[in-house]
């Protein structure tokens, strides 16, 4: 029934492993192992295989968290009453050692499924921080790249003192500037002593400092006259 319906639907079936004992019936993937559904034993209220289709078979199981009856149908390969009968022998074989221990097994079993569904839960919270974390990684190495692109070189400030202040390096005065061929430039004529002289040998006229006796006797005797 399940089948036809998944068909109607367009879904396809999926396929399970089933782990029965003496606690219950576990629905596992068949790659990975993982409990997909965990019915107790004491949960089951019915068990029964089609008899016109020995692949179909199924169980109702009562919710420990919604408290609903679930129906859970599978379609086996032609082993449906083989799976019902060992259903079937779990629940004797529950009920011997129940007899045996005096009641005392039952609260243990609630125990141990209380713990197991404890354990899925941890797992799964495990499972959902690990890929957090992931993003989180990936993020922060996406950020990383952009901040920081490939050949950048970050410039580096000069050092400074307590005060922050750069700290002050003289330049010599001695230090000379090269040209732009390399060489250095003609040196400052230092200012001489010694009297400048025309192009002719003579000596350049200065009427302040001229005296009487600097005259010929001949301009000196017509200045004396002009006075």
């Amino acid at each position: 029934f399940a089948r036809h319906i998944k068909k109607s639907e367009g879904q396809k079936t999926p396929k399970v492993e089933l782990q029965i004992s003496i606690y219950g019936v576990k629905i596992l993937d068949p790659k990975t192992k993982e409990v997909q559904h965990n019915c107790q034993l004491h949960r089951i209220s019915f068990c029964a295989d089609d008899k016109t289709d020995k692949r179909i078979f199924t169980f109702i199981c009562k919710d420990s968290e919604s408290n609903k009856h679930l129906c859970y149908v599978f379609d086996s390969e032609k082993c449906a009453e083989e799976i019902t009968l060992t259903i079937g022998q779990a629940f004797d074989l529950a009920y011997r050692k129940f007899l045996e221990s005096g009641g005392k097994d039952v609260e243990t079993r609630k125990q141990i499924a209380g713990l197991q569904k404890r354990i899925q839960e941890l797992e799964t919270e495990n499972t959902e921080l690990k890929n957090k974390v992931q993003d989180l990684e990936n993020q922060l190495r996406i950020t990383q790249v952009h901040a920081s692109p490939a050949g950048s070189v970050t410039p580096k400030s000069p050092s400074t003192d307590i005060f922050d202040m750069v700290p002050f390096s003289p330049i010599s005065p001695q230090s000379s500037t090269p040209t732009r061929n390399g060489t250095q430039p003609p040196p400052v004529p230092s200012r001489s002593t010694e009297i400048k002289r025309d192009l002719f040998g003579a000596e350049p006229f200065d009427p302040f400092s001229c005296g009487a006796g600097d005259f010929p006797p001949d301009i000196q005797s017509k200045l004396d006259e002009m006075q």
